[in-house]
């Protein structure tokens, strides 16, 4: 049954347009635009390293595709009576969820693949293979934070057009402190705040990932928050989880 519930979700996953869109066009494109604009290569600045640019398109099309993808779809799936009609079936309650979830990371990881590999020819980089398992790893960690914090949001929320603009709501937040506190545009206090936010861990775990000779507290902490992130989601989406919106 499990097996059945894996191949429905990644059939409709994959004809889907915005899972295109999400995973591999965003990601892409924030790729090209890093390597426009960077002025340094391996040993520069972070904010214009291959490693920052490609944690940072890792982070921008996990975390899309978790609050824009995922809880937008779990929370109209829900709306419409899907989860209901599927609890009557012989499905484990426990598969319906996981099914997608462990969909969702599949589709992330393939997406970490491309971004690894388009980014380092965009930015003449050639990563060696215990760097690129590593990246691989912290995708998958990666993917699993935000589709927790996705989680998280469709079991305290019930109202689908809620989940939807909470969830758009907090991507470009979290973008922005990310990038700008990252940046250190906005000073050193707010920096350190960004870097234990869900995107400026994820991006300086990447970074750690992808040079893991130079890994230090910044990436040890990255790693620190992306788990504490994963697991309070991952409680509070389970615990508040309603399988109807009324």
């Amino acid at each position: 049954m499990f097996s059945s519930l894996l191949r429905a979700d990644f059939t409709v996953l994959l004809r889907s347009g915005q899972t295109l869109i999400l995973n591999v066009a965003v990601p892409i494109l924030y790729l090209v635009i890093t390597n426009l604009h960077s002025a340094s290569r391996r040993g520069g600045s972070i904010y214009g390293s291959p490693e920052f640019a490609i944690g940072l398109a890792l982070t921008v099309g996990l975390m899309f595709s978790a609050l824009m993808g995922y809880s937008v779809a779990i929370a109209r799936d829900r709306d419409m009576g899907v989860f209901q009609r599927l609890r009557v079936t012989p499905a484990p309650t426990w598969a319906i969820m996981a099914s997608r979830f462990v969909v969702q990371l599949a589709v992330g990881f393939a997406m970490a693949v491309i971004v690894v590999v388009v980014g380092g020819i965009l930015h003449s980089v050639v990563y060696d293979p215990v760097e690129y398992l590593l990246f691989a790893l912290v995708s998958v960690l990666g993917g699993a934070m935000f589709l927790a914090i996705g989680q998280a949001i469709v079991g305290l929320v019930s109202s689908f057009a809620v989940v939807n603009a909470i969830s758009r709501g907090i991507c470009i937040a979290l973008l922005l402190l990310g990038l700008l506190g990252s940046s250190g545009i906005l000073g050193d206090a707010v920096r350190s705040v960004a870097d234990w936010t869900p995107v400026g861990a994820l991006i300086n775990l990447s970074v750690g990932a992808l040079n893991p000779s130079a890994w230090d507290w910044t990436a040890t902490s990255g790693l620190i928050a992306t788990l504490g992130y994963a697991i309070v989601g991952v409680s509070i989406g389970i615990r508040w989880f309603r399988w109807e919106s009324h």
